[in-house]
């Protein structure tokens, strides 16, 4: 994400324009956008025109407008988001006051512009517009017949490919077999060379239950060699092989809390998050006093400034009720102005995912508080 101009005054009032640089970068847009902000940007519009003689004819024409946007949509698989809204500015071909569906570029400046900018929003704009947030890896995560092929950034898990075959068994025909298990890998080895940008991955993991792992890098790198794929090739010290229960995605959780990946990928922020929520979950089994989850616990556990680590989910910031907002924001300076440390889970990541299941939030205590454990987390 490229920052082009910021105008915020000392209330929090002002816009921020942008340029999306690659998929991704749509992810924080999406979590930046809240329904009454407004949004100016480039987009075309069918416009309707009479020629001399009175017939009707249309044409597209690109214009920038400012819509007030109502709805917001953002699809996972492309990494597009659309903005639906009433345009506020005057235009050739727009109504002041017509609907208008924004579909925001890659690579087109746009503005974004706020009543009030919390800390959340400012901190996600820090992180997106630096650069060294943008390492990346890949994982496939295979068993015999099944492989989803991974990409994990800073703030996203990513299916990009899921393989499955049907491999003869052994025992009737161990020919068959082999035959089976070389066709899935070749399927596997192209899934790869499709899916993964090696000038921008820096690790690939390999992660499988039993050999198959060692397996599938063996014949990859034979015919890697055999056919002289260079890209592979000169690639090759980014493979890391790693053991994992299945080759389901839900797999990935234990991949990346694996010493030999943290070791390797430590400037991922799906590590940190993992490894936070398995030091919670490790604490809410030693001991429950100083782990608790849900919002009317943590905030209690705030009130008495025993917070060490927030776990909340970007989805908690995506409400589109301000008040309940600025709850959330509010808790999370006060952890911080305490001396705690606040982790912020992406929802399109594994970790993101099981967090959102213990209601999206999660805390880990400096010092027991065992009456906390007898009160309800239903609100009154």
């Amino acid at each position: 994400m490229k920052l082009v101009t910021k105008s915020i005054d000392k209330k929090g009032e002002g816009s921020v324009s942008l340029i999306a640089e690659n998929p991704e970068d749509m992810w924080h847009v999406f979590n930046l956008v809240r329904e009454g902000d407004s949004v100016r940007a480039s987009t075309l519009r069918k416009v309707q025109n009479k020629t001399i003689t009175g017939a009707s004819c249309s044409f597209r024409a690109r214009t920038t407008l400012t819509v007030r946007v109502e709805t917001i949509d953002f699809d996972t698989q492309v990494c597009m988001l659309r903005l639906k809204g009433r345009n506020i500015t005057e235009n050739q071909y727009v109504k002041l006051g017509a609907y208008h569906t924004l579909d925001l570029e890659l690579n087109r400046t746009f503005m974004i512009i706020k009543s009030e900018w919390d800390s959340i929003s400012l901190d996600r704009i820090e992180t997106a517009c630096d650069p060294t947030q943008s390492a990346e890896v890949a994982a496939i995560v295979m068993q015999e017949g099944l492989a989803n092929i991974c990409l994990i950034t800073a703030n996203m898990t990513l299916v990009r490919a899921k393989i499955t075959e049907n491999i003869p068994r052994k025992r009737y025909s161990v020919q068959q077999h082999e035959k089976g298990l070389e066709h899935f890998f070749e399927t596997v080895m192209q899934g790869v060379i499709r899916h993964v940008n090696f000038d921008i991955v820096k690790c690939i993991l390999i992660a499988s239950p039993g050999f198959i792992r060692d397996t599938f890098y063996e014949y990859m790198f034979q015919q890697a060699m055999k056919l002289d794929n260079k890209e592979l090739l000169d690639n090759r010290n980014k493979f890391l092989r790693v053991h994992c229960s299945s080759g389901f995605k839900h797999s990935l959780k234990e991949i990346l809390i694996d010493p030999a990946v943290v070791g390797k990928v430590n400037d991922i922020k799906a590590s940190s998050e993992v490894e936070a929520l398995e030091a919670f979950y490790r604490m809410l089994e030693d001991e429950p006093a100083k782990a608790f989850y849900g919002t009317r616990h943590v905030v209690k556990a705030n009130e008495a400034e025993a917070i060490e680590t927030l776990l909340i989910s970007d989805t908690l910031f995506r409400v589109q009720d301000v008040e309940l907002r600025k709850k959330y924001v509010s808790l999370a300076e006060s952890v911080k102005e305490l001396g705690g440390t606040v982790k912020l889970f992406s929802s399109m990541h594994i970790s993101g995912e099981q967090l959102n299941q213990l209601s999206g939030i999660a805390a880990i205590l400096r010092f027991a508080l065992p009456e906390l454990e007898d009160e309800s987390d239903v609100e009154d």
